[in-house]
């Protein structure tokens, strides 16, 4: 399995429009804070054909230490979820099995 990285996104987007290296790292650069910017501010970020990002409140539960099972409680926290689009869950579906 191979790991995309910010700078394989940026000479993607190099590639595919043209801009200068620079000016494609600075736009994907805006594109990832504003996305971040919204997600810590509450709200959702849907992206059309690809998927929605959403920020869960998870409440305080009690969890156990595997080793001990001593019951440990566990904080409230929030979660990121991603959920793909119905046009991403079609293509992942028809893509060639990965070899890893």
């Amino acid at each position: 399995m191979q790991t995309i990285t910010r700078a394989q996104l940026a000479e993607a987007i190099y590639a595919e429009l043209g801009l200068s290296r620079n000016e494609s790292a600075q736009l994907l650069e805006t594109v990832l804070e504003t996305i971040a910017a919204s997600l810590e501010a509450g709200e959702a970020v849907k992206i059309s054909a690809f998927g929605s990002f959403v920020v869960r409140q998870k409440g305080q539960r009690v969890g156990r230490n595997p080793k001990t099972g001593v019951e440990v409680p566990i904080a409230p926290r929030k979660v990121l979820s991603f959920r793909p689009s119905q046009v991403l869950r079609q293509r992942l579906a028809q893509a060639p099995a990965a070899r890893g």
